[in-house]
C-alpha cells in the first residue's frame, strides 16, 4: 500500500496540473537574510510528551458500516466537523468534532453525464474546502467537473471545469494578490515553465524557479502558513530551503543542511539512473528528496523529511528549535500520565506518522491520528502504568476493537 500512493504521488506531474499563461518577468530572490538550519536524524533527541504539550484528548471516530474507512489523510476542521479523504476507500468523510458520523461522500453520489462510460472519469484524489458567500462547502474534482457538497454530504452544485474562474487557495488579506504553483510563459515559440507563481488581481503574473519542460515534479503541498499574520512559507522539491512570502516580495528564509549520506545533491538530477527513472532510483539511494509538513509554532520549526527510507526506526519527522537549534525526534515522544501513558503519535511502532505526519494545526492546537488496532497495542503496553482513562476512551475501549476506526489525537503545543 505505501509502495503503491508513493507510486501515484510521483505519477502525478506538471502537465496534469494548472497552468497559468500570461506574461511574466523574473525577479531575484532576496537571499541576504536567509538561516541555516543543521539538522542530523541521528543526533535528535526525543522528549516526554508534559515536556512538548499542554493538552492531550483523544478523539475515537464512530464506527458503523456506512462509515467503516482505513485511515484518514488531508483532514480538515471545518465549523466543528472533522473532514477528510480516505484512500482505501475512497471517499471523503464528514465527522463532527465529537467522533460521531455525519456523512460520507464518494463518486456513485455524482451526477455524471450520461454519454460518460469511463470509470476512471468520476474518480477523484482528495479534497479542498472553498467558501461559497458564507457556505463553507467541500469541493471535489474529476478530469470533467467540479462538485460540490455542503457539510452533511448532500451535493450543491456541479461545474464544468473548463467554466470555472480560478481562484488560488492562497490569497493575501489585500483581496488583490495570491500565489500558487506552476507558472508558464509563452513568448513566441518559447515556453518557460515555473514551479511558483505570484499573481495580482488574477492576471498580472510572476514567475519563479524556472525548470526545464522535460523535467517532472511530484505532486503534493509546498505552500505553507507562516507564524507571521499575511505571509507564507514556500518549498521546492529536490530543495532544502524553505522561503518566506510576502504581498511585497519573496526571500529565501532557510536554508536546511542535512549529512551528506541523506543529503539530494545537484549531481543527482544528472545522472542517467536518476532521469531513467526518479522514483526507483529514490526508493534504492534513501536520500531526502523532499521537505514537507512544515509548520511554525512559538520558536519551534515542524517539519518532516522525505524520503523512501521505511523502516520503523527511520526519523522523519522533528521539531527544530529557532531560538535554541535544539532538535527533537517527535517519533521518539514517550508517553507519560498526560497522554494517560498512551503514545500521542505511532511512530516507531506503525506507519500513519511516518506516512502523514501531523496533519493540521489550527486554532493552536496540532492533529494527527492512527488506527484502532494501534491504540489497542499501545494500551496493553502500558496495563503496568495503571493508566486513568477518562470517560470517552473508557467506553472506547469498552465498546470497540482492534478493526474499530481510526482515532484522532489532538495537542496543544507548548510555546518552547
Amino acid at each position: 500500500m505505501i509502495k503503491m500512493r508513493l507510486k501515484s504521488f510521483f505519477l502525478t506531474c506538471l502537465l496534469a496540473s494548472v497552468f497559468f499563461t500570461t506574461t511574466a518577468q523574473d525577479i531575484k530572490v532576496d537571499s541576504s537574510s536567509a538561516k541555516t538550519l543543521r539538522i542530523d536524524p541521528q543526533y535528535a533527541r526525543g522528549a516526554t510528551v508534559s515536556q512538548l504539550y499542554d493538552e492531550v484528548e483523544f478523539i475515537p471516530l464512530e464506527t458503523n458500516k456506512e462509515c467503516l474507512f482505513g485511515n484518514i489523510s488531508s483532514l480538515k476542521l471545518v465549523k466543528d466537523n472533522y473532514v477528510f479523504y480516505d484512500y482505501d476507500t475512497k471517499g471523503v468523510y464528514i465527522f463532527t468534532n465529537q467522533g460521531k458520523f455525519k456523512a460520507k461522500i464518494n463518486a456513485s453520489k455524482f451526477q455524471q453525464d450520461p454519454t460518460d462510460k469511463d470509470k476512471e472519469k468520476s474518480e477523484f484524489w482528495g479534497f479542498t474546502v472553498v467558501k461559497d458567500g458564507e457556505q463553507d462547502l467541500i469541493k471535489l474534482q474529476t478530469s470533467k467537473y467540479s462538485f460540490y457538497f455542503d457539510l452533511d454530504g448532500k451535493q450543491v452544485k456541479r461545474v464544468l471545469k473548463n467554466d470555472e474562474k480560478y481562484t488560488s487557495s492562497f490569497r493575501f488579506s489585500d483581496g488583490k494578490t495570491s500565489i500558487d504553483r506552476y507558472f508558464q510563459k509563452i513568448t513566441g515559440k518559447d515556453t518557460i515553465r515555473y514551479q511558483m507563481v505570484f499573481v495580482r488581481n488574477n492576471k498580472d503574473s510572476v514567475g519563479y524557479f524556472p525548470y526545464k519542460p522535460n523535467e517532472v515534479y511530484p505532486a503534493g503541498q509546498r505552500i505553507h502558513n507562516s507564524n507571521s499574520p499575511d505571509e507564507y512559507m514556500y518549498h521546492n522539491y529536490n530543495s532544502y530551503d524553505l522561503f518566506k512570502v510576502t504581498p511585497d516580495k519573496i526571500s529565501l528564509a532557510y536554508r536546511v543542511v542535512l549529512p551528506a549520506a541523506i543529503t539530494f545533491s545537484k549531481d543527482i538530477v544528472s545522472n542517467p539512473l536518476f532521469k531513467k527513472s526518479s522514483f526507483e532510483f529514490l526508493l534504492n539511494n534513501k536520500v531526502v528528496f523532499d521537505i514537507d509538513k512544515i509548520q511554525f509554532i512559538g520558536n519551534q520549526l515542524y517539519l518532516k523529511l522525505d524520503s523512501h527510507n521505511w523502516t520503523q526506526s527511520t526519523k522523519k519527522m522533528f521539531a527544530y528549535n529557532l531560538k535554541t537549534s535544539e532538535v527533537t525526534s517527535l517519533q521518539d515522544i514517550e508517553p507519560d500520565s498526560l497522554s494517560h501513558f498512551l503514545p500521542v503519535n505511532d511512530g516507531g511502532s506503525f506507519y500513519d506518522f511516518i506516512n502523514y505526519g501531523f496533519q493540521l494545526y489550527e486554532n493552536g492546537y496540532l492533529y494527527t491520528s492512527y488506527s484502532s488496532l494501534a491504540m489497542f497495542t499501545f494500551k496493553e503496553q502500558s496495563e503496568g502504568k495503571k493508566a486513568k482513562f477518562p470517560p470517552v476512551l473508557d467506553n472506547y475501549f469498552k465498546s470497540s476493537n482492534k478493526k474499530s476506526n481510526p482515532v484522532i489525537i489532538k495537542l496543544k503545543p507548548k510555546k518552547i
